[in-house]
């Protein structure tokens, strides 16, 4: 039986709720060629109207909604339903004033039909977010919810709590914003444009948490979808949105993608989305270094006027950094004004912009005072952000602010000053004081379907597994939300660091300004600034030194043994000489605590001549070294978990076990074979005091918190740690790569040992980079027999390895004494 135009149009209604455009437009047009009465024929080009939108024919879409309004006899509710659907229309093209006008006008007529007032809501939600009206728009969002959940329309209904997590976002909420956001998601599920429109505003939460790999995959996948629809708007926004991810680390990529989103958008006659663009283009080329953009100033006005206030800001300080950078700054400086509910980025753009501005002054007191008081404001903005994940990325914001704070104080010359920047660099990713999230089932459960589809693919094409990457997102976005900021870490003073310090103890505090390295040696009575002029050649020699240790490591008989050996060993003493050699000689002491920028990272500083045999620990910050307790005697209970397939792991393992059998008479609990699963172990990491974890390790470059090690059932993650409530006080890692740390945005590093750290473990053993079996079992035997004998985590390392004659690169991360 045929199908009549009302029914028709119902039908399209459903398609275009569903995110299918395509069968909205023929349902659509079939239905505009029959018969029908004024108020559904009008209503049909009203939903048409919408569709056109949809694709980018946004002047047609105006001119049939325009045609429909015009319709005889139309009732008040149809009336109403079309000026709601010329406001969304006009707020898509940008034309806010007009689109506020005829959202209000529909919203007041609609009072009587609440499915169709909360999608005018809805849109006006969107609409008051666009104008930073953030209450307003939360308003509009939460009863336009409420009126969906009463109609029992659960896709609608989690749209609306998609809003309110874009308006956390606005309000720079990013946990509330990612949280809400997975949840409305979760029940989008497939519909494929509705998912690709909440994974474009997901990808700009990841964007603003400084996951920009993550953003523009997602970004990426959205991209072809609205491409397959046939929808130039859309996807010139996931364009523009593509361009802003890239302009934080590559800023000639970011140029071409935004220059394609302004032409996208100027092809459906939409200028006031290409003015966006085209800020983002010409952020792009400052950045990259390129000359001044002469329309800079003339793209700002066009932001302004068309409501984009945050975005004009962003683009006249960055082309005022530009300036004071270049030495090209006018002789008379406009005011630099922070526009009401400015975003973090802007705000900090603005610090950033005052202290190049005194830079090109040549007031460095001035630049180090502009420099702190933005990092203050990173401060407040991370304070609800407890997880290591979050913190380590949303400091992508502050690169340049800490750059210019560093240069200044290496400029000084004074080593209080520089240690003082050193610290405040530390601290940017571990100053918010995490609080043990509660034991989450649903995360526990992903986690292990994740080991299992690993485990039952050895190929390693699980990789390409899209279940994969929706748990690891999971994952990541539960652990985000639960693991809560409870404070803040004061940073310490020289003279307090000083005053932890004995005769025979240095601090070397490692600091690079982007352009040189230095290092800050600090004794118990003065300090010191050392140059590194050799920095240079030492930035030649790290690039190798991974694949020559994985080389030595692997090669360690034959005729090919002593040729490895003597180019590691070649290498090694010439990043001796460059990094320590003055520093150690200058400082006169015995034992170091070490604390190094992100650029030194994976360094094997137990192997550089400078450092064979003695006592050191490499510090996450000279804060954290100096508010624990100085030697505290290792033992109490200890825990052993062999992993599978280590060549020596059960004779390490008792060779362990034999360490505290006798004086110490520790009591020793072992789990080997299938019974070293990853709840067993993660169990057994909850009630010792040490923890030595014989298996293989791997360090996941890209997502540094799915890092691990092999146990009998699969990996155990560095997510997995959240479920230990009380972690050991020492952990062993007699594990390949277990030490190794992915950097992001400069200091900060990412990896199982600062998993452990940051879960409130003191120290932990573990090496950066592949270890030979044979290296590991001897060594750390013998290390454990110093332990039992009293001594403490760096000095029975360090007697290890002398004793055996063993030069490994396991090093003690944390505080080792």
């Amino acid at each position: 039986m045929a199908r009549g135009a009302a029914e028709l149009h119902r039908l399209a209604l459903e398609a275009v709720n569903r995110g299918d455009i395509a069968r909205a437009r023929r349902l659509l047009v079939s239905a505009a060629g029959l018969e029908a009465d004024g108020d559904t024929h009008a209503r049909i080009l009203g939903t048409l109207a919408y569709v056109h939108s949809q694709t980018g024919r946004l002047s047609e879409a105006e001119e049939l909604c325009l045609q429909a309004l015009r319709s005889p006899q139309l009732s008040a509710q149809t009336q109403a339903r079309l000026a709601g659907q010329m406001g969304a229309l006009l707020e898509r093209a940008g034309r806010f004033d007009d689109a506020e006008r005829w959202l209000d006008k529909g919203i007041a007529a609609l009072r009587d039909d609440p499915v169709a007032r909360a999608t005018m809501l809805l849109n006006r939600s969107l609409l008051n977010s666009r104008r930073q009206r953030l209450d307003d728009a939360a308003s509009d969002a939460a009863e336009a919810g409420g009126l969906f959940d009463a109609a029992g329309d659960e896709l609608l209904a989690a749209m609306a709590r998609h809003n309110l997590g874009y308006i956390a976002l606005m309000r720079g909420d990013v946990v509330a914003a990612l949280t809400e956001m997975r949840a409305a998601r979760d029940v989008v599920g497939d519909a494929t444009v509705a998912a690709a429109t909440a994974d474009t505003d997901r990808a700009e939460a990841l964007r603003e948490a400084g996951l920009t790999r993550e953003a523009e995959e997602l970004l990426a996948s959205t991209a072809s979808v609205f491409g397959r629809h046939r929808m130039p708007q859309s996807r010139a926004e996931v364009e523009l949105q593509l361009a802003r991810s890239q302009l934080n680390h590559d800023p000639a990529a970011a140029r071409r993608t935004a220059n394609a989103a302004a032409k996208r958008f100027r092809a459906v006659g939409n200028e006031t989305w290409a003015a966006r663009a085209d800020g983002i283009r010409l952020r792009s080329a400052m950045a990259a270094g390129g000359p001044l953009p002469g329309d800079a100033e003339q793209v700002a006005a066009d932001l302004d006027e068309h409501g984009f206030s945050n975005d004009a800001a962003a683009l006249r300080l960055s082309q005022d950094i530009w300036e004071s950078r270049h030495g090209t700054r006018p002789t008379s400086r406009r005011p630099l004004r922070v526009p009401p509910a400015a975003s973090i980025e802007v705000r900090l753009l603005t610090y950033e912009a005052r202290a190049a501005r005194a830079a090109a002054d040549g007031k460095d007191a001035a630049v180090r005072r502009h420099a702190a008081a933005g990092l203050l404001e990173l401060r407040r903005w991370l304070q609800a952000f407890g997880s290591l994940d979050l913190q380590t990325s949303v400091t992508m914001h502050v690169g340049g602010l800490m750059i210019e704070g560093l240069a200044a104080a290496a400029r000084s010359g004074r080593p209080d000053v520089l240690f003082d920047w050193s610290e405040r660099a530390r601290l940017l990713n571990h100053q918010i004081v995490p609080v043990r999230p509660p034991e989450d089932d649903a995360l526990a459960a992903d986690l292990a379907e994740l080991r299992r589809l690993r485990a039952e693919d050895p190929t390693g094409r699980w990789r390409r597994d899209p279940r994969l990457t929706e748990l690891e997102d999971r994952a990541r976005e539960r652990q985000w939300s639960a693991t809560r900021g409870g404070g803040i870490r004061r940073r310490a003073t020289l003279a307090e660091v000083q005053d932890r310090l004995d005769d025979g103890t240095a601090l070397l505090s490692f600091v690079y300004t982007g352009q040189v390295l230095a290092v800050v040696v600090v004794g118990e009575r003065r300090a010191k600034v050392v140059p590194l002029p050799g920095w240079a050649t030492a930035q030649k020699l790290l690039p190798g030194l991974r694949a020559d240790l994985d080389m030595a490591a692997s090669i360690r008989t034959g005729p090919m043994a002593d040729v490895v050996r003597r180019s590691l060993d070649e290498r090694l003493a010439a990043l001796s000489h460059v990094l320590l050699d003055d520093a150690v000689r200058v400082s006169g002491a015995e034992r170091f605590v070490l604390t190094v920028p992100g650029i030194l990272e994976g360094t094997p500083w137990a192997m550089l001549p400078a450092l064979r045999g003695r006592t050191f620990t490499v510090a996450v910050s000279a804060t954290r070294w100096a508010g624990f307790e100085r030697d505290v005697p290792v033992g109490g209970r200890v825990g052993i978990a062999t992993g599978p397939r280590v060549a020596r792991g059960d004779e390490e393992a008792d060779a362990v076990a034999a360490a505290w059998t006798g004086p110490s008479d520790a009591p020793v609990a072992r789990l080997r074979g299938a019974d070293a699963t990853v709840d067993a172990v993660t169990a057994l990491a909850g009630r010792v005091d040490l923890l030595h974890v014989a298996a293989h390790g791997r360090h996941a470059v890209d997502n540094p918190l799915f890092s691990g090690f092999e146990l009998a059932d699969g990996t155990l993650f560095g997510y997995d740690l959240d479920r230990v409530a009380d972690v050991p006080g020492v952990v062993v890692l007699s594990a390949c790569e277990a030490g190794r740390s992915s950097v992001r945005w400069g200091e900060e590093a990412v990896g199982m040992t600062r998993v452990w750290l940051h879960a409130g473990t003191q120290a932990v053993v573990a090496a950066p980079v592949i270890v030979a079996d044979d290296a590991a079992c001897d060594l750390l035997g013998a290390m454990h027999g110093g332990l039992a004998s009293g001594l403490g985590v760096s000095a029975a390392l360090a007697r290890a390895s002398v004793e055996t004659g063993i030069v490994a690169p396991f090093q003690v991360y944390g505080s080792g004494f």
